[in-house]
């Protein structure tokens, strides 16, 4: 009998293992077929997901259920960081969010304290605790969803019981509704639905004369609106269409032509959506060209400098457009959301990218690094931040640009919702039964998929300071889907890999990569993002420039001296404390600069490459990047003093020189970092001649 050695067996073996393997990563390969789409249809009806019933038009993708995300790596270390800051522990130290005499907790409505605070609170804080599955968190959640709940009046209405000019207030029941709608997606409790119910007859019943009558709910009634369709596509009750139109026709106007119905940083933010919300039933493409009007119009005055938003401070002041004016953090969080829910309903990756700059490059500094405390006030270029009152050069008069953990009454409680909201928007379903990664963030989704099948996706990236997200699928058989992947606008060469593979698509033809294929247990997907600096020039505000390197704008490194300061001296007169809290336990902080910041660039705009290194660091331990000293990129440049740059009378950075500025000055190298780690920063240059 003829022996057979082990190594002959190996021989004889491996050439057809290694078949099996590259063979079926080749099926793989060949069975995934890619193309390029600038807009998804939205023709298909999702069979898993509720999306907008008819007459309603067709959403381009549509959110999940709360609860679908969770978030890892850096977002995940920032929601742990508003766990363990200011956000989780509002409850005990914030006045507004006292359970002694608070009108929330009351069935008439009546106390010393509620308003806006608890549910702008409630909506960020229970979303965190959903997705970080932080059972104290979810219980707190409860406690006050079902005082909400159980004390709903017989008329229908619920909440506090304010009147302005004897006019029933709706606003602060707007944002209820939210957490309402979050709540009832994670756990479905089936209170939930009749009650909206109730709540929105009773609305149907009010007088238009009466209706939506105060400056901020008339500012804010879309989103009323937004709730009005979300229980219509659960109920499709035909009422709920005529209290839309109604909602519609008593909402500030943000229809105008070359106008706004008013310049409040955070209605703007957060009221411009309200014309491509009721689009959706109005069919008229004038209302969703209204709100990219207003978008683009804002902007165009009072938007020139980086960072996605636009010079309010509180409200944007004709002449006051300089990269030093400033916008609340409500109004950053505001914009995200109103970003995301436009994604959904147009389809356009525009407000992919417009979310992206906020979040990455303007949200992050307005805080301390440990999310303890906040600013009411961060502006683009920014070189002090102090507790001294800065008006008129900035439109607020008192303490407001200060890291202080009562800065406002709103900002304080509604900065909960930034990055929860960005998590719960990183993926959707969209129409033909597929799934859409549209903002990327390490993490994982679970989603229903092709026929229905329960598919979880891990996303795993470094983004934006990483240009590869890496996607692995983990189902239970073989199902077949759509995945689609944004592919930014500032990437010019996307690359996309399955199982290892090449998946051949030209990124340059469109916004989204669609890929469909059977996908099976453990398939890979791998998106490449190569990163190049450019140059924005912000011809409309003193010819200055700011310099990105991908999704990331980049400040001036200024040095930055944190002064603590004694928090219940510092605090704006409406913030207030619970008698039990301890103030030492939460102070403030001055920030001043402790090295030069009134430079100019010296830049190739044809060959930047010549003129500014990109430095990659290592990844900071503590999974925090959005601080200087973590920076996971830095640039080099070379610039120039400006002498004549200085301070001004109000105490803030001076206003920008015209570029191109003549100067004498030695040539100085310059390191630049991440904007949204630099809660001091320069960020819009002037440019040396």
């Amino acid at each position: 009998m003829m022996k057979i050695k082990f190594h002959q067996i190996i021989s004889i073996l491996m050439p057809l293992v290694i078949g099996l393997i590259f063979g079926s990563a080749a099926a793989v390969a060949q069975s995934a077929q890619a193309v390029m789409v600038a807009q998804i249809s939205n023709r298909p009806v999702n069979a898993s997901y509720i999306s907008n019933r008819s007459p309603l038009s067709h959403i381009y993708f549509i959110k999940l259920p709360t609860g679908s995300i969770k978030a890892g790596g850096w977002l995940k270390k920032t929601l742990e960081l508003q766990r363990d800051g200011l956000t989780g522990n509002l409850g005990e130290i914030s006045i507004w969010l006292s359970k002694t005499n608070n009108a929330w907790l009351n069935k008439q409505g009546k106390g010393e304290y509620g308003w806006e605070e608890l549910p702008y609170w409630l909506k960020g804080y229970a979303d965190i605790g959903y997705m970080l599955g932080d059972q104290k968190m979810i219980a707190e959640s409860k406690f006050w969803i079902d005082a909400v709940l159980n004390n709903q009046r017989d008329n229908g209405d619920f909440g506090p019981d304010r009147k302005k000019n004897g006019n029933r207030d709706l606003w602060t029941n707007m944002p209820m509704l939210w957490c309402l709608q979050s709540y009832y997606e994670y756990c479905g409790d089936a209170r939930v639905i009749p009650f909206m119910t109730r709540y929105f007859k009773y609305e149907l019943a009010v007088p238009d004369d009466q209706f939506l009558k105060d400056y901020w709910e008339k500012s804010r009634g879309g989103d009323n609106l937004s709730s009005v369709y979300w229980l219509y596509n659960r109920t499709g009750d035909a009422f709920l269409l005529n209290l839309a139109a109604k909602i519609d026709r008593n909402t500030a106007d943000w229809r105008q032509a070359g106008n706004l119905p008013n310049w409040h940083n955070v209605n703007v933010a957060q009221g411009f959506r309200e014309p491509a919300a009721f689009y959706q039933q109005s069919h008229v493409a004038k209302d969703l060209e209204a709100t990219y009007h207003d978008f683009n119009l804002i902007r165009s005055l009072y938007g020139q400098m980086p960072g996605g938003m636009f010079a309010a401070d509180e409200n944007a002041r004709q002449g006051y457009n300089d990269p030093r004016q400033a916008v609340e953090t409500c109004g950053m969080v505001e914009q995200m959301t109103s970003d995301q829910m436009l994604l959904g309903i147009t389809g356009d990756r525009f407000w992919a990218e417009n979310c992206e700059d906020v979040a990455f490059n303007t949200f992050p500094a307005a805080f301390m690094p440990d999310y303890k405390s906040l600013r009411y006030l961060t502006a683009a270029n920014m070189v002090v931040s102090d507790g001294k009152n800065h008006n008129p050069g900035i439109d607020n008069s008192g303490p407001f640009l200060m890291m202080n953990p009562f800065s406002s009454r709103c900002c304080q409680h509604n900065h909960a919702a930034g990055w929860v909201y960005y998590a719960e928007n990183s993926w959707m379903a969209t129409p033909d039964n597929g799934i859409a990664a549209l903002l990327y963030t390490e993490g994982q989704v679970s989603a229903k998929v092709g026929d229905g099948t329960a598919v979880q996706i891990t996303e795993t990236t470094r983004y934006p300071f990483t240009d590869q997200v890496n996607f692995v699928v983990k189902t239970p058989k073989p199902v077949n889907f759509p995945l689609y992947l944004r592919v930014p606008a500032w990437c010019k060469t996307a690359s996309v890999r399955v199982n290892g593979l090449v998946v051949k698509v030209d990124t340059a033809t469109g916004d989204y990569i669609k890929i469909s294929n059977l996908w099976k247990n453990g398939d890979q997907i791998t998106l490449h993002l190569p990163m190049q600096l450019t140059v924005r020039q912000w011809a409309n505000n003193k010819n200055s420039v700011s310099i990105n390197y991908g999704p990331l704008t980049y400040s001036l490194k200024i040095e930055e001296q944190y002064l603590k300061k004694e928090s219940t001296a510092t605090a704006t007169g409406d913030s207030r404390w619970q008698a039990g809290a301890n103030p030492e336990k939460w102070p403030s902080y001055e920030i001043h600069p402790a090295s030069a910041w009134n430079y100019g660039l010296i830049l190739d705009k044809a060959h930047l490459e010549n003129s500014v290194e990109v430095i990659k660091r290592a990844w900071p331990k503590d999974d925090n990047p959005f601080t200087n000293f973590n920076a996971p990129i830095e640039l080099k440049v070379k610039g120039k003093k400006i002498l004549a740059w200085t301070i001004d009378q109000y105490g803030l950075c001076g206003l920008l020189p015209p570029s191109p500025v003549k100067t004498d000055e030695v040539v100085s190298q310059l390191t630049l970092v991440p904007m949204g780690g630099a809660r001091l920063r320069i960020t819009a240059f002037p440019e040396i001649e």
